[in-house]
């Protein structure tokens, strides 16, 4: 008897196992890192990379990351909106103006803020000549 029972406990272990890592990889998918998926459960973030090696597609990982953008002399930063998922800008032009802090709201896509923030850089050159 204490052995079937063991051997239950084993079945449900194995799927336990495979049903966090669905888990962690929809997680992962969502934008969160290894290091709030190790928060949450109760482990480090090296452990949950450790236990979940491909819960984070490295490729997603960059959509979650802010960039430089440098257009018609002037830079803009884009940043991911943990709060909303969506994506903000700032940015200076050229002629020294600097962006509203874009905190009314956020976009939708990471390129639609790089085009928004390249509209205003575009915007705010120096007219040279």
């Amino acid at each position: 008897m204490a052995l079937s029972i063991l051997g239950t406990w084993k079945v449900v272990d194995e799927e336990v196992k495979r049903l966090t890592a669905i888990s962690a990889r929809t997680a992962g998918s969502y934008g969160a890192s290894y290091e709030r998926m190790g928060a949450a459960w109760a482990i480090t973030r090296q452990g949950a990379r450790k236990k979940w090696p491909d819960a984070i597609d490295k490729s997603a990982a960059s959509e979650t990351e802010a960039s430089n953008l440098e257009l018609f002399g002037g830079t803009a930063e884009l940043c991911r909106d943990m709060s909303s998922g969506g994506w903000r800008w700032t940015g200076q032009g050229a002629d020294g103006t600097r962006s509203e802090d874009n905190v009314a709201h956020s976009l939708a896509t990471k390129e639609e803020a790089a085009a928004h923030a390249g509209a205003f850089l575009k915007e705010h050159t120096t007219d040279e000549g």
